[in-house]
């Protein structure tokens, strides 16, 4: 079950120096002039969770492996992407397959680094990149429209729901507003959330913006940055601050010398942790574990996921076979010393096919063959 966040900005905001720095490789070049990055990079990073040591501890495995988020850098948009300008239909494309999108934003004054529109202003930024995701879904969604309004007319109820998605999308398109804000403002019901998610619109994905600063900001952020964070919470999205040139330099120390590094920052972990965090918090993504000897291993679902569709995460057959789940609670796990404190305790449970798996849950599977 992969999980991709999309990359993207104008040319020279830092993208690439990002991407670079969370999957601690350098494929995607990182240059000072536009277009540099011809083709979509694709990283994998683990997401950051202290409690895997402490689960492997107890249990002694001999393993850890972590959940996983797909990162995706996209060549930089300008003015006209939608139109194909620049690179832009490739790459708008490229999109359309991510889960949620991180709009990389330049919060720092460079003079040997150039910048497309010849200014510094991230909320400028932000709103050209959002315009031409805007008016690539404009434009898909008028070519659509007319065709499946006809067989709506014939009688097909499943183009009926979709025009009527459609329709709600195009009013807050015409309207110079997001997609996204339909589901914020409960526009769409729970039933037709499959409908809508259906359309595949650039900006009905979820939104997290990422103030790239210089390295003297941070740890505090600057006058930039507050901007965007202000931005972000009158919309109900997230941002973060970080330094990609730092976060590349991190990458690069060996794992023991990162903290002091940090700390000699006023940094009390790298920017890329709390990045992950929030992004996997943006696509509302939980965490649950199985646990043995072997490894300590944890699974990334959909928060609200029951019990067998989290089973079929591991393997398909696990879904297909579903019996029960025994699941104990994380903390219980760790303050009854493992699993067999937590069943003499009485906190080993067994859950059913209907069953919402929480957060933290140590599962095992029982499934028929």
């Amino acid at each position: 079950m992969g999980f991709k966040c999309g990359i993207v900005g104008l040319p020279n905001v830092g993208k690439s120096t990002l991407f670079n720095a969370l999957t601690q490789t350098a494929s995607a070049q990182a240059a000072n002039y536009p277009f540099c990055t011809i083709e979509p990079n694709v990283g994998e990073v683990a997401v950051p969770d202290p409690r895997l040591e402490k689960l492997a501890s107890v249990a002694k495995s001999k393993e850890i492996i972590p959940t996983r988020l797909t990162f995706v850098d996209i060549a930089g948009l300008v003015k006209g992407a939608s139109k194909g300008e620049g690179l832009g239909n490739q790459f708008l494309a490229t999109i359309r397959e991510v889960d949620a999108v991180a709009y990389v934003l330049r919060c720092f004054v460079d003079d040997d680094i150039t910048h497309v529109e010849n200014r510094i202003d991230p909320l400028s930024d932000a709103e050209i990149v959002e315009t031409e995701l805007m008016l690539a879904d404009l434009d898909s969604l008028e070519k659509r429209v007319v065709a499946n309004e006809k067989k709506a007319k014939g009688g097909d109820k499943e183009a009926k729901l979709q025009v009527e998605m459609m329709n709600i999308a195009l009013t807050y398109l015409r309207d110079g507003k997001p997609a996204r804000l339909a589901t914020a403002e409960k526009k769409i019901s729970d039933d037709d959330m499959k409908a809508w998610e259906g359309l595949n619109l650039l900006t009905s994905k979820p939104v997290l913006y990422v103030c790239n600063v210089e390295e003297a900001s941070a740890a505090t952020g600057n006058d930039y940055s507050k901007r965007v964070e202000e931005k972000a919470k009158a919309e109900g999205s997230q941002s973060v601050v970080i330094s990609a040139r730092i976060e590349e330099e991190v990458a690069q120390l060996p794992a023991e010398d990162r903290t002091e590094y940090l700390e000699t920052l006023g940094l009390t972990e790298p920017g890329l942790s709390r990045l992950i965090r929030v992004g996997y918090a943006l696509l509302d993504l939980i965490t649950y574990f199985t646990v043995g000897p072997k490894e300590t291993r944890a699974w990334t679902i959909t928060r609200g996921t029951r019990a067998p569709a989290a089973a079929g995460v591991i393997h398909t057959d696990f879904e297909k076979g579903f019996i029960r789940a025994e699941t104990i609670a994380y903390d219980d796990y760790i303050a009854l010393n493992g699993e067999q404190g937590a069943k003499d305790a009485g906190k080993m449970r067994l859950e059913g096919k209907e069953y919402v798996v929480q957060d933290g849950d140590v599962m095992h599977f029982r499934f028929a063959n």
